[in-house]
């Protein structure tokens, strides 16, 4: 394809139309001069594609039962990588009862790019324990442990990281590169920090890897060949800068592949272009006119269910067939269902639609053949869910295992000390392992590793030093127990409140409603794990006659407005009012745009109340909110006036509490004990997040950033409309979105 996004979107699609394993050849974000990280997930994606396809050519390693599908953009192919005799090479296949000496093995998995760690965590890392060595293969979803006896290999175990135990015995094992380039001396090893595998006489692309018998297709040639073009353009630029600017040496090679190149291998292998051709006439017949027809659907309802009604009954009375992919079908389904009028009618036309319950980004018609999807029929198309990569695993020993030598801690009974590492002791003729804390006046504390959970790393404010506790002293337990004092004094007013919230009797919303559902469907990306957890606890929470008081915590742009819209439409449909509260007029904004737009099908009524509206609005809008005419009302510090009174208030959303002021807060503790509230907050303050934590509120976390979301690249320089222009184009082809504040 000819961008990163298109790569994605097509690669989630083929899950539909394919049993097939399908490969995701990622594209790096970061160009070859930026020190920046590939990514993980990225990394993994490329380093999977090229495993599968080496089991091809490796003698020893089982070929895949059905063909596999590789997607890729037209960077990424052109992104050198490791060439493939190097890469076959390195793989090796590790068996029990194989003699091999443990040195040797550890020095050849560095050589190839894993990473020694004291405890596996995640793909690409191995550790050596004696006579245990674990290792995470980037194919694989779990850890493999080899035990020795001597140089051989006793037995080689799948094993779950959180836990430790064995998953499943294995026979062998097949150890690929952790990387796609290998350091070999510091020269290389810097260079590899930018993520180029130039340190090879002969860098390969994806396409040296393909088998002989593989189709190639490309989607719109043209595109694509315009996209290599500014690619490699890109590419000749930065080098010929770099070495006047003496970054780069004259002798290094060119980053990319030339398009060139690829083009006179591709044209080896058996290729099929997807383009745009102009309608056929009837001068040109069709090549086959069993697929007469266009790719993309003529008809298009924008959430109007009654013409799409009348469109399947006349699409089946002309006796075509017709196919209806939609994250709604069941809905969908007992629509036309209770359109037909006669039961006979029913049975003999309902089989001529097939109701599919998924998602795909178009429909389109052939022949007789009409496949119709939401981008018809709601006008918004949704991406396929993908199933995340494996998260890194939180191990017994992960509680030490990222402290440094001289990192500051804290031992719960001892206080603030200073790291000294790993040590073993002998004690009781046996020798074991102890966490080394050094003190003020040069105590020395000595904590077993089964006691690892009673040390914390210290966190305080950046850069500062804190003052190391004496071992034995009494300062420590001064300090905690001053910390108790304030602690208690602090839950001591807020309990009041709270308890009194526990005893008044709240309003139990009822349960979903289609219109719920609907609304849920129509969100056109893929909901985190943490959102959907999140919303499942709201829903709960306003399901019970309690007030609910639920602080939702997580990052800008995690989805924290989704998740509230949702509540507040839960709470409309049960005939309550929802006020939205927000400490900036530019915020009220945002948030009234964003739920006029998802709430735009439903008979939803949405004001804002803030300084942008006059003084006749605001008074029209207060009035609206006493006789219920409006459902929705988001607001600043304004919501909150003695003037404004709801009809049936049931939830109060309030955005980024810390903002507000002492006296609005008041107000806000009075609300709590009325009616349900939802707090969001990306900064929690310590005593809302104390308060959360020990149970007097509710909680929940976004931890999880959405889908395709890049770590932020921060450069600092004079302006250089060349740069900006270089940064505005590089976004724009990989499909995202630029603010440009000048």
């Amino acid at each position: 394809t000819d961008r990163a996004d298109h790569a994605l979107s097509l690669f989630d699609e083929l899950g539909f139309w394919v049993k097939s394993p399908r490969y995701h050849f990622a594209e790096p974000n970061p160009l070859f001069y930026e020190q920046a990280a590939w990514g993980i997930a990225t990394r993994r994606e490329r380093l999977q594609a090229l495993i599968a396809l080496s089991e091809y050519h490796l003698p020893f390693a089982k070929k895949p039962e059905t063909p596999p599908v590789f997607v890729t953009s037209v960077r990424s192919l052109m992104t050198r990588t490791l060439p493939r005799r190097d890469f076959l090479k390195a793989c090796k296949k590790q068996s029990v009862n194989q003699s091999v000496q443990p040195d040797v093995l550890t020095r050849s998995w560095a050589e190839i790019g894993y990473q020694r760690v004291n405890t596996v965590l995640e793909p690409g890392q191995f550790s050596k324990r004696g006579g245990i060595m674990d290792i995470w293969t980037p194919a694989e979803n779990l850890p493999v442990r080899l035990d020795f006896f001597g140089d051989e290999i006793e037995t080689i175990r799948q094993f779950d990281p959180a836990s430790q135990r064995t998953v499943e015995k294995l026979e062998s094992i097949l150890v690929t590169p952790a990387r796609e380039y290998v350091a070999s001396s510091d020269q290389e090893a810097e260079l590899s920090e930018f993520h180029i595998p130039l340190l090879h006489q002969q860098p390969a692309s994806l396409l040296d890897y393909l088998p002989q018998k593989t189709i190639v297709l490309i989607d719109d040639l043209s595109i694509v060949e315009g996209m290599a073009a500014e690619v490699e353009e890109q590419a000749v630029r930065f080098r010929k800068e770099s070495i006047e600017e003496e970054i780069l040496s004259p002798d290094f090679p060119l980053p990319y592949v030339p398009w060139s190149e690829l083009h006179d291998v591709l044209h080896g292998k058996a290729t099929l272009e997807l383009g745009y051709s102009s309608a056929v006439t009837s001068e040109q017949p069709p090549v086959d006119s069993g697929l007469a027809g266009c790719f993309g659907h003529d008809e298009r309802f924008g959430g109007r269910l009654k013409p799409f009604v009348e469109y399947a009954g006349s699409t089946v009375e002309r006796g075509e067939e017709l196919v209806i992919v939609s994250r709604q079908s069941p809905r969908l389904q007992e629509m036309w269902l209770e359109s037909r009028d006669d039961s006979e009618s029913i049975s003999g036309q309902s089989s001529a639609i097939e109701f599919i319950e998924s998602s795909l980004s178009e429909g389109f018609v052939i022949g007789n053949l009409h496949l119709i999807t939401d981008s018809e029929i709601f006008g918004w198309e949704r991406p396929q869910p993908r199933t995340r990569a494996r998260p890194a695993a939180e191990t017994p020993e992960s509680i030490y295992a990222d402290l440094q030598a001289s990192d500051y801690v804290v031992h719960i009974d001892h206080g603030v000390g200073k790291f000294g590492g790993l040590v073993q002791r002998e004690l009781d003729g046996h020798v074991r392992e102890f966490l080394a804390v050094e003190y003020n006046g040069g105590g020395q504390l000595f904590v077993p590793v089964h006691q690892a959970d009673r040390l914390t790393r210290y966190v305080g404010a950046e850069g500062a030093v804190p003052a190391l506790d004496r071992l034995g002293g009494q300062e420590w337990h001064e300090k905690k127990g001053r910390v108790k004092q304030a602690v208690l004094e602090v839950a001591q007013d807020m309990l009041d409140l709270y308890a009194r919230r526990n005893v008044v009797q709240g309003y139990a919303f009822k349960a979903d409603t289609a219109w719920q559902k609907e609304l849920e469907d129509s969100f056109p990306y893929v909901e985190t794990e943490d959102q959907v957890r999140a919303l499942n606890d709201i829903k709960r929470d306003m399901e019970i006659p309690r007030p609910m008081d639920r602080l939702l915590c997580g990052d800008v742009g995690y989805g924290k407005t989704e998740v509230a819209l949702r509540a507040a439409f839960k709470a409309v449909m049960d005939g309550k009012q929802v006020a939205i509260l927000v400490p900036t007029t530019v915020l009220a904004q945002q948030h009234y745009e964003t739920f006029l737009q998802r709430l735009a099908a439903f008979p939803v009524k949405v004001e804002m109340l803030s300084r942008f509206r006059t003084s006749r609005e605001q008074s029209n809008i207060v009035h609206g909110l006493a006789i219920g005419e409006i459902d929705i009302v988001v607001g600043t510090h304004r919501l909150i006036s003695g003037d404004v009174q709801f009809k049936e208030l049931g939830l109060v959303i309030i955005d980024e509490e810390q903002r507000f002021g002492v006296t609005h807060k008041e107000h806000l503790k009075k609300l709590r004990t009325e009616v349900d509230v939802l707090t969001l907050t990306a900064t929690p303050i310590p005593r809302t997040l104390y308060m959360a934590l020990t149970g007097v509120r509710d909680i929940s976390n976004l931890n999880t950033p959405p889908e395709e979301r890049l770590p932020i690249v921060t450069h600092v320089g004079p302006y250089s409309p060349k740069l900006v222009r270089q940064a505005i184009l590089r976004e724009l082809e990989r499909g995202g979105q630029i603010f440009f504040v000048h």
